[in-house]
């Protein structure tokens, strides 16, 4: 049974890409801080018939985020996509003239630092098998700066920009690397199904060779 890994596992996409990728015959791995709630969103998805189990760990704190997946690997399987999505902090958020050096440098280690830890964690199993996705999720800001989140906005493009590298490197090999853009709080997207809408698109471009980025809608559309 193939394994996806969400980081940032909680009981809106979290819930709804385990959902997904449950019923398209995935065994689903729950990564956040909070193991009670973990267990609990655990329970829900394996009364729906997904296998899925929580493991708990801060981004913020790599040898937990490492020991976490490498736990989630020997009781799943192999980890077969992982899913970066953590929600960022609102301190995050605040504008450019209020970000110092100390939460610049936090609002890098949870996006970027933490996914390569992450990648480095899960990789060596696609490449060995010649398969797998490794799927990011952000907003607007990895692609336009906005001075009112001055913190995501440069945290995020420099997790894009290992992304986009990764995309290049691992093309020929079999792994896919992907990253949707969500501009705006899915809430306020307006879209026919909701939360379910995205979770199909994550599939999709899990599923499929394509581009490094795909926008959910337009930028202009969409509101940080």
């Amino acid at each position: 049974m193939p394994v996806i890994a969400i980081i940032g596992a909680g009981p809106g996409l979290g819930a709804a890409v385990a959902r997904k990728f449950g019923r398209e015959g995935f065994a689903v791995a729950l990564v956040s801080r909070d193991q009670p709630k973990l267990d609990a969103l655990a329970a829900e998805l394996e009364a729906d018939g997904v296998t899925a189990r929580g493991y708990a760990a801060d981004v913020l704190e790599p040898a937990e985020l490492e020991a976490a997946l490498a736990r989630a690997a020997a009781e799943l399987g192999p980890i077969t996509t992982l899913q970066y999505s953590p929600l960022p902090s609102r301190d995050y958020l605040k504008p450019v003239l209020d970000l110092v050096p100390e939460l610049a440098l936090e609002a890098l280690q949870f996006s970027a630092l933490g996914l390569i830890h992450a990648v480095r964690t899960v990789l060596p199993a696609m490449r060995e098998t010649g398969d797998g996705s490794i799927i990011l999720i952000n907003g607007g800001t990895s692609v336009k700066a906005r001075a009112g989140f001055a913190g995501t906005s440069l945290a995020f493009p420099a997790e894009s920009a290992y992304g986009e590298m990764l995309h290049e490197a691992l093309e020929d090999e079999g792994v896919r690397v992907r990253q949707l853009v969500i501009p705006g709080g899915i809430p306020k997207l307006q879209l026919p199904n909701g939360i379910d809408d995205v979770a199909a698109r994550i599939w999709e471009i899990h599923a499929t060779a394509g581009p490094f980025r795909t926008m959910l809608i337009p930028l202009e559309d969409g509101r940080e």
